[in-house]
C-alpha cells in the first residue's frame, strides 16, 4: 500500500463520512493531458476502484481565456484510453451560482472586499515569507460599497483588470496564501465555453476548488505536493460556511512526476506546439497521453510505469529510461518480429534459379508458434542492410564479405558473398553471393550452424515504408534547471525520417499495430499510415540500459 491507501483504510475503519469514498480528477481544460496527469489519474480512479467508491471527472473551467472544448474532448478520450471510467462529469462552472452567492455572503460578513489596485501593487504589498504584507487602502471600505462594486463587476460595468475581490484574512500570516488572496477576477475578453457571456467575474482556483469538492461530496481530495501550502486556505474557506462536525472534504498530497529529458509544464508544451517546434500535442516526442499513444506506448505499459515509481511525499525525478524499459517489457512478448531494411542494398544470389520464387514461413515470435506465422516471398534478388556487408572483412566481422564467413538469411538459407558492384562514386550498390540449397531453415540441412544471421526482404515484393525514428526531445537531463531558454535545449536529432523496405505482410497492418523490426527496435503503425503509404513510428530501440 502507498500512504494514501493507508489513510483511506484508516478512514474506513473509523467510519469517517459513513464509510463513503469519493474522489475526483479535476483537470483544467486548457491543454492536453500528459504523463504527470496520469499519475494523478491512477491515484484518483485507483483509490475509488480499490475501495468501492466513485471517482468523478470535474473540469476546472474557471478561466475562459485559456479553455476550449477541444481540450475537454481530448481529456475524456485520454482517460478512457487509459482504461478508466468516471462516475459523473462535473464542471466548476456548474457551481458558479453557488460560488457567487458564497462570495456575496463573504462580503456581507466582512470577509471579502473589492480591491482596485493593480496586480503589481497587490503582489508588492504581499510582503515576503519573512516580512508581513501591507494592507490594501481599500481593505476597510464599507460592506455596502463592496457589494455594489462586486455587482457592477458581474454586470460588466467594470473593465477587465480594473478590480478584484479579495478575501479579508491576515496580511501578517506566515503562510503567504492567507494574505488576503484574490477570490474573484473580471474576464470579459472571452466567452465561457459553457456559460457564454452569463458571467463577467470568475472564481480563482483556491476559492473554487474546495467548495466544488464540498458541493459534490468528495471525501478525499488528492493533489500534488505544491498544494500543501494551499491546504490551510482550502480548510479556511470551508470553515466559513460549513459547521464544525458536519461532513467536509479533506485534501491530501503526493509527489508530482518529473522525468528526465522532458518538460511537464503545459505552458511550455503549448509554446512548442504554437511555435511549430513539434508537430502538435500528439507529436510522439511529447509527454502527452496522445503523444505517448502515437509513439506506441500501451495503457498497460503506462500503468506499469506508474506502479513502479509509486507515491511518496518526496519530490524527485524519474529516469526516462524506466519508461522506455516498461514498454520494451510490454511489447517483447506480443509484438510480431518482422524484417525492415533501413539502408537497403541489393543482394543477388547468383546460383539461385532465375524466375523462381518460394515462400518462407516464419514464426511471428521465434519459439512461440501459438502466436502465429507469416509468409515471406523469397527469390534470387533480395534487399539486405548496407551495414551487413563489407568489401574488406576482418576477424571480428561475422557478416558478409567476399571470401568471408557464411551467414544465414533469417528463416531461410546460408549464403556466402563472392563480389560486389559499385557506382561511379565508389558506393556499393549490389552484393553477389551464392547459397547452399540444402541449408533451408526448418529442413534437416537447416540445422547447420553459422555465427551470424542477417535480415532480408524480397527485392521484388518488398514495400517502401516511411520510418520515423524518434529520440529524446531535449538534449539535457533537466531542461528546467538550465539558465538557457528551454527551446535552445531541444535535441536536433530527436526525429529522423527515412524510407525503408519492409515485408509485404505489413501492407495489411492497421494503425496502432505494434511490431519489432528485427535488430532495429519496436515500432507502431502511425495514425497517418495508409495502405498506399505505410508510416511507422519507433516506440523504443532494442537497447535497454535501465535493465542493466
Amino acid at each position: 500500500m502507498n500512504f494514501i491507501e493507508e489513510i483511506v483504510e484508516n478512514d474506513l475503519k473509523a467510519k469517517l463520512n459513513d464509510g463513503r469514498i469519493q474522489t475526483r480528477f479535476p483537470p483544467e481544460p486548457n491543454g492536453y493531458l500528459h504523463i504527470g496527469h496520469v499519475k494523478a489519474i491512477c491515484m484518483d480512479f485507483g483509490i475509488a476502484k480499490k475501495y468501492g467508491g466513485v471517482c468523478n471527472l470535474r473540469f476546472d473551467d474557471t478561466n475562459p481565456a485559456k479553455e476550449d472544448t477541444e481540450y475537454v474532448d481530448s481529456i475524456m478520450r485520454d482517460i478512457r484510453w487509459l482504461g478508466f471510467e468516471w462516475g459523473q462529469v462535473f464542471y466548476a462552472s456548474d457551481y458558479f451560482d453557488q460560488l457567487y452567492e458564497l462570495a456575496i455572503r463573504f462580503i456581507k460578513e466582512g470577509k471579502a472586499y473589492v480591491d482596485e489596485q493593480t496586480a503589481e501593487q497587490i503582489a508588492e504589498q504581499k510582503g515576503s515569507p519573512t516580512e508581513p504584507g501591507k494592507e490594501s487602502p481599500f481593505r476597510n471600505r464599507p460592506i455596502e460599497e463592496n457589494l455594489r462594486l462586486f455587482e457592477q463587476m458581474q454586470a460588466g460595468e467594470i473593465p477587465e483588470g480594473k478590480m478584484v475581490l479579495r478575501a479579508k484574512i491576515d496580511m501578517a500570516n506566515p503562510n503567504m496564501h492567507f494574505r488576503d488572496p484574490i477570490i474573484y477576477r473580471i474576464i470579459t475578453s472571452h466567452p465561457h465555453h459553457r456559460t457564454g457571456r452569463k458571467w463577467n467575474v470568475y472564481p480563482m482556483y483556491d476559492f473554487a476548488h474546495g467548495q466544488s469538492d464540498y458541493f459534490e461530496g468528495v471525501t478525499h481530495s488528492i493533489c500534488t505536493l505544491e498544494f500543501v501550502v494551499h491546504r490551510p486556505l482550502y480548510d479556511w474557506f470551508i470553515d466559513q460556511f460549513v459547521p464544525q462536525g458536519e461532513y467536509r472534504p479533506h485534501q491530501y498530497e503526493f509527489n508530482r512526476l518529473n522525468i528526465t529529458y522532458t518538460v511537464m509544464s503545459k505552458r511550455k508544451m503549448l509554446q512548442l506546439v504554437k511555435e511549430g517546434l513539434v508537430a502538435g500535442w500528439d507529436d510522439p516526442r511529447m509527454p502527452t497521453v496522445c503523444g505517448l499513444r502515437r509513439r506506441g506506448y500501451t495503457p498497460s505499459s503506462i500503468h506499469t510505469f506508474i506502479d513502479r515509481i509509486g507515491y511518496t511525499k518526496v519530490e524527485g525525478t524519474i529516469d526516462l529510461g524506466l519508461l522506455e524499459h516498461v514498454i520494451r517489457e510490454d511489447l517483447k512478448e506480443t509484438a510480431p518480429r518482422m524484417c525492415a531494411i533501413l539502408e537497403p542494398i541489393r543482394l543477388v544470389i547468383d546460383n539461385y534459379p532465375e524466375g523462381k520464387e518460394e515462400t518462407i514461413v516464419a514464426e511471428n515470435i521465434d519459439g512461440k508458434p501459438e502466436l502465429g506465422t507469416r509468409e515471406m516471398p523469397f527469390g534470387r534478388e533480395l534487399f539486405i542492410e548496407r551495414q551487413d556487408f563489407r568489401e574488406e572483412g576482418s576477424k571480428d566481422f561475422y557478416r558478409l564479405s567476399p571470401g568471408g564467413r557464411e551467414v544465414r538469411l533469417k528463416n531461410a538459407y546460408i549464403i556466402q558473398a563472392v563480389s560486389c558492384e559499385k557506382d561511379e562514386n565508389g558506393n556499393i550498390t549490389v552484393v553477389h553471393a551464392t547459397y547452399d540449397p540444402n541449408s533451408k531453415s526448418g529442413t534437416e540441412g537447416g540445422n547447420r550452424k553459422v555465427k551470424s544471421t542477417i535480415n532480408w526482404v524480397s527485392a521484388e515484393k518488398a514495400v517502401p515504408a516511411e520510418l520515423r525514428l524518434y529520440d529524446r526531445l531535449f538534449s539535457v537531463e533537466d531542461p528546467s534547471a538550465s539558465d538557457k531558454d528551454f527551446r535552445e535545449l531541444l535535441n536536433p536529432d530527436s526525429l529522423k525520417v527515412l524510407t525503408a523496405m519492409v515485408e509485404p505482410a505489413l501492407k495489411t497492418a492497421k494503425q496502432q499495430d505494434h511490431f519489432q523490426f528485427l535488430k532495429q527496435g519496436y515500432f507502431v503503425v502511425d495514425d497517418d499510415s495508409t495502405a498506399e503509404h505505410l508510416v511507422f513510428n519507433r516506440t523504443a530501440s532494442l537497447k535497454d540500459n535501465w535493465q542493466k
